[in-house]
């Protein structure tokens, strides 16, 4: 019967997959994969043999109806993001919506994501929190900082290298400099590390350096008025 199985990979050490991820990946017929050469390097690693085709942020709108077509006719799909979750920050929703709507099976499986991780690390309250992912980069950004600083739970952000000390400096700009924060970088991979203190800290911790992979920033929930 025809479905479509959302599968998280690994965010950094291969070894952070399910069994039941493995096998989902040998059963289907087709995978659709957000980076084909992280896709297939994943596949060469647990010996798996399929066929493997794009599908990302600037492709998505265009391959939904083949991609329908091909679940119509009953073949079993497979979408993996470039790491983690699909749909989490990463292409997945139009698909499963047009999924759902064409009444085509969907089924997400349990796996890595790489805030959950940096939040329990963080020291910060974690039984409510507030997912924004990546913050607007132009249009929007400064009324969107100032509507997440106001949230009373913790907040999570992620950010890419290239943008993180501008971040930072418009966090401190919005949040205040004593509100606390962690950034982790490299989640799961050899040289994973977090940072923890106040936004000014954190900002001076980045301040003359050239930062490299990917952040997820945690911020404690505004206090008081």
């Amino acid at each position: 019967m025809a479905k479509l199985y959302v599968v998280p990979t690994p965010v950094g050490n291969l070894e952070d997959i399910t069994r039941r991820a493995i096998r989902v990946l040998q059963e289907a017929d087709l995978i659709l994969a957000e980076d084909t050469r992280k896709g297939l390097n994943l596949l060469r690693h647990y010996g798996i043999e399929k066929q493997v085709i794009s599908y990302h942020k600037d492709n998505e709108h265009r391959m939904v109806p083949s991609i329908l077509g091909r679940l119509q006719e009953g073949q079993t799909l497979a979408l993996i993001s470039e790491a983690g979750m699909p749909g989490i920050s990463d292409p997945g929703f139009l698909l499963i919506r047009a999924c759902i709507e064409q009444n085509i099976a969907v089924e997400s499986l349990p796996g890595p994501t790489a805030f959950v991780p940096a939040l329990v690390n963080s020291g910060l309250p974690c039984d409510r929190f507030f997912f924004e992912g990546f913050l607007p980069a132009k249009k929007g950004r400064n009324k969107r900082l100032k509507e997440v600083s106001r949230l009373p739970h913790t907040i999570v952000l992620y950010e890419s290298p290239h943008r993180l000390l501008r971040t930072l400096k418009d966090l401190n700009e919005h949040f205040g400099k004593e509100r606390r924060a962690s950034i982790s970088k490299e989640i799961s991979k050899i040289h994973e590390t977090t940072f923890r203190g106040t936004l000014e800290e954190l900002l001076k911790q980045f301040e003359g350096s050239k930062p490299k992979g990917e952040y997820v920033i945690i911020v404690a929930g505004a206090t008081g008025k």
